[in-house]
């Protein structure tokens, strides 16, 4: 095949990170500890009666005023897709031009460059500050299109200053993505502001406290006017019916909820002390993961606990992250065998 068939901005793109799991303990991906979602699988079995002849709900309504009743907003403040990788895939084809800037910050979630190459735009970073946290007055200088963060920020698990994040809305006319995959882990959000901000876009999911990542349901909220505009270039259908009423009993077990972060609060400093006990140096974290610097090389820490059969996932090669990997807060259970493997390991390699 001739390569100049591919879109020049995709030429040189690698493919996502695809570990061979088979039976390995899954501490490398930041979902629910406690598993799939009890009340979405029961919703789940129910679903052989709907009729999937037929197609779902073209913009996904029955979810969208769901989560209007829960966030107090109107269905239309929501756009709902296939996770929230889509979401952030609608952003870029709505409001970004081909060959304009997005401005991230350094180090983030790696997908947040991969939409913005994708859709034929170019990616400005701007390093956080050594406490990994903003750095408001170097974003708000910079030129670009729109702004794009996560908190709490994938890999490196701490929160953004809520004062820093309205600095950056406040700051610049031009739109605002604020990434709360992990939100729930935090009891904060700026979703309930999207009315007060016209250019503050956040987006949710579904795969992480709600335990439903294999159904991949994702949704943004944003003011009136701009969602209007994002559901329009959402690709009609995106959102299968089962997945929509999966998650719509999701949404209303918050028992479920409660439990998955209470348990995060609780096996954190377990774990934090265990990675410490190890001379690890552990970073602060607000997320259902930690990050850490191992005193081995962190390639090789991962590639030897994957022999074992337990996968974390290794940062080691990104800038600011030298020799840093991410583990999955886990049970107790799940905690202390990946503990017991790095001390094998550990062991091992002196």
């Amino acid at each position: 095949m001739d390569k100049n068939w591919i879109r020049s901005t995709c030429r040189d793109l690698e493919l996502y990170y695809n570990p061979d799991v088979g039976s390995k303990l899954r501490m490398d991906t930041s979902t629910n500890a406690l598993g799939a979602n009890p009340a979405g699988m029961k919703a789940l079995r129910e679903c052989v009666t709907l009729d999937v002849g037929q197609y779902p709900s073209t913009y996904g309504n029955e979810l969208r005023r769901s989560l209007a009743d829960l966030y107090h907003l109107k269905d239309d403040n929501f756009v709902v897709g296939n996770g929230s990788d889509e979401a952030l895939d609608i952003i870029m084809k709505t409001f970004m031009e081909p060959g304009e800037t997005v401005i991230t910050a350094h180090p983030a979630y790696v997908l947040h460059s991969f939409f913005v190459k994708i859709n034929g735009g170019r990616t400005q970073t701007v390093d956080l500050k050594d406490d990994f946290q903003l750095d408001v007055d170097k974003i708000n200088s910079t030129k670009g299109k729109l702004v794009l963060i996560c908190t709490p920020n994938n890999p490196t698990a701490n929160t953004f200053k809520m004062d820093d994040v309205k600095a950056l809305i406040e700051g610049c006319d031009r739109p605002v993505v604020v990434d709360e995959a992990y939100g729930e882990y935090t009891g904060k959000s700026f979703l309930p502001l999207v009315e007060k901000y016209d250019n503050l876009i956040v987006t949710r999911t579904f795969s992480k406290a709600y335990g439903l990542a294999g159904m991949r349901i994702g949704y943004m909220a944003a003011g009136l006017e701009m969602a209007s505009a994002m559901q329009k270039v959402k690709i009609p259908y995106s959102l299968n019916m089962i997945g929509e009423r999966v998650a719509m009993a999701a949404l209303k077990d918050r028992a479920f909820l409660e439990r998955s972060v209470k348990v995060v609060n609780e096996e954190r400093p377990f774990l934090q002390k265990g990675l410490d006990d190890l001379g690890f140096q552990t970073f602060p974290s607000e997320a259902n993961f930690l990050m850490f610097r191992p005193t081995i090389p962190s390639d090789q820490l991962t590639r030897e606990l994957s022999k074992k059969g337990v996968l974390i996932r290794d940062f080691g090669r990104i800038r600011k992250l030298e020799n840093c990997a991410r583990t999955t807060i886990g049970t107790r259970e799940m905690n202390s065998t990946l503990l017991a493997k790095m001390k094998e390991v550990m062991a091992e390699c002196h």
